[in-house]
């Protein structure tokens, strides 16, 4: 009984089999674009290749589809698709088969691989009528029946699965998918540390006779099947602290513990069973949530501590999936070598991607014009230095003969020109950990491309681009609401619920923008684990106070100033 129970557990298989796409960037192959002394032009990158409008825009519509399926057909997590398929199925199964399916659906609570997808937090693909930001190419014409961010890679004549950057890197906003988004609820940290730990006990059961009843998998499927499993031997991942966050920098860390200390981080059977000491992982939480695409462009240091000083970040985000998935090094620099038209088509997407826009959503009468011109002002004397000016249409000649939802338009980001990393006092367990991750520098493949690690001491001032739609706030989703930014960290929440944001009236605090709370939190966010709560270590709320919003211990912004930089922070 106790192998039967292991095996239905194999519905969980597509849950965790998968790196976590942490794509949080993209730009050209270019030598020394990367560097951290390199200026960026006021406006930013937008067309980071510099190539005609129709390459271009073919670039970004190619860049969008390896978004969908994630384009490294080398990787090593690449379980087979039928067998789960067909543990599914209800047509053509055996009474015996049935009863094995029966019970493994009641066991995992799994009856479909859409339940699988939506569990891990993936997202329907946008609509054909979807224009816009809103809208992605679909990669066989018409609209999958499958979530996006889910893809099928073959590999010796069987369809393997796995998933892409659009898993963590989109998200739903009221009804509507948005490519480049931070999903504010991915999964997949937590379900692969289940399939790590499952792995040992799945092993033996791979190509067994009870196996086949619930599988009707294929001599190539297994042995599909168990290279998955002996390249997870390789991997380490912890989970989240909170819903909404992502553990991808620990797991990049602990499983390099987990691999030879040489430049290619070979297999070592020793290191898989006694792995290295971090030092850091997973004592000291160092969770933060996925990074957004549209404000690329506009710097040249990408993550957002800072600490990755040079190097093409699309080269080094599938290095870290990558070891995250237990691939060998030097079958990833290969593909590497024979794919720098994917790499640049990723980089042309990434940096023309485009921020939603709140009036795609709500009324322009609900944005009061008078008050976020106030906001402009204040924005400029208190916020400014950190991050980059905005100057908006209603500042040009006969702006007020345009609509409003085009007077509140900002037609261009001067955000500075050197991307800084400032200390304000936020939870510093992000930035800390990241000391761990400078024995990547030791890499051969890092050494190559020219990546470079350097911990640093605070975080990057993000481009407010789209502010209005990326909540809950900070590094860690400490801050539910801009509301709760714009106050002193000792007075704001402790705890909150967070939900998904599919009702513009119940699940969004207009006037503070972000979850609603203080009684119009949705009942059905009040589980345990929707409840995000400050006082945990790596969650603090602390800082972006002292010097900003306070001096000598007063508190500078009155209700009504707060109000008023919402209102502008929202025509962003």
């Amino acid at each position: 009984m106790k192998q039967l129970n292991t095996l239905f557990l194999f519905s969980i298989l597509s849950f965790v089999l998968f790196g976590s796409p942490s794509l949080t960037q993209a730009q050209t192959l270019s030598h020394g674009v990367w560097d951290e002394d390199i200026e960026i032009p006021l406006g930013g990158r937008n067309n980071i290749l510099n190539l005609d409008p129709i390459t271009q825009a073919e670039y970004i519509r190619k860049g969008k589809i390896h978004a969908q399926i994630y384009p490294v057909d080398v990787t090593a997590a690449l379980p087979p698709l039928k067998p789960l398929q067909n543990f599914f199925k209800k047509e053509g199964s055996s009474p015996f088969q049935m009863i094995l399916k029966l019970l493994g659906e009641s066991f995992t609570g799994i009856h479909s691989m859409d339940d699988i997808t939506k569990a891990l937090g993936l997202h329907p693909y946008p609509q054909a009528s979807d224009t816009g930001v809103y809208s992605v190419p679909y990669p066989t014409g018409t609209r999958p029946d499958h979530r996006l961010g889910f893809g099928v890679i073959p590999r010796d004549g069987v369809d393997g699965f796995t998933f892409s950057c659009a898993a963590c890197h989109s998200s739903n906003l009221f009804g509507k998918t948005v490519l480049g988004l931070p999903n504010r609820f991915p999964h997949a940290n937590e379900f692969f540390v289940k399939m790590i730990d499952l792995s040992p006990k799945l092993k033996p059961l791979v190509g067994t006779w009870l196996f086949q009843q619930a599988t009707e998998a294929t001599p190539e499927e297994n042995k599909l099947f168990k290279d998955t499993l002996n390249a997870l031997d390789q991997v380490a991942a912890i989970k989240p602290i909170a819903v909404g966050l992502d553990t991808t920098f620990s797991q990049i860390s602990l499983s390099l513990n987990k691999r030879g200390s040489d430049e290619w981080a070979t297999p070592d059977k020793t290191k898989q069973l006694f792995p290295t000491k971090d030092g850091f992982f997973p004592a000291h939480p160092a969770d933060s949530k996925p990074g957004v695409w549209w404000t690329t462009k506009y710097k040249n240091r990408w993550l957002s501590d800072g600490s990755i000083v040079s190097g093409n970040p699309i080269i080094t985000n599938l290095l870290w999936n990558e070891i995250g998935r237990g691939t060998d090094l030097k079958i990833l620099n290969q593909w590497i070598q024979s794919n720098t038209q994917k790499i640049d088509e990723m980089s042309a997407m990434v940096f023309a991607s485009e921020a939603p826009r709140l009036t795609d959503f709500f009324s322009e009468n609900q944005i009061d014009l008078l008050s976020a011109k106030r906001g402009e002002t204040l924005f400029n004397k208190t916020c400014s230095k950190c991050h980059g000016q905005y100057e908006k249409a209603w500042t040009q000649p006969g702006s007020e003969h345009l609509s409003l939802t085009e007077q509140i338009k900002t037609t261009l980001v001067k955000y500075p020109q050197k991307t800084s990393v400032i200390d304000v006092g936020t939870d510093p367990n992000r930035y800390l950990g990241m000391k761990s991750l400078e024995k990547l520098n030791n890499l051969r493949i890092t050494k190559d491309y020219g990546i470079r690690h350097v911990a640093q001491k605070g975080y990057v001032p993000p481009p407010l681009v789209g502010i209005w739609a990326r909540w809950p706030y900070f590094h860690n989703n400490s801050a539910p609401t801009l509301c709760a930014v714009l106050t002193p960290s000792a007075n704001r929440p402790q705890t909150y619920y967070a939900g998904e944001a599919n009702d513009t009236r119940k699940d969004f605090d207009f006037d503070c923008n972000g979850y609603p709370a203080d009684g119009k939190t949705p009942s059905a966010w009040k589980t345990a684990d929707m409840l995000y709560d400050t006082s945990k270590e790596g969650l603090h709320n602390t800082g972006h106070d002292e010097g900003i919003f306070i001096k000598n211990g007063v508190e500078i912004l009155t209700a009504a100033d707060k109000k008023d930089l919402i209102r502008f922070l929202q025509t962003l």
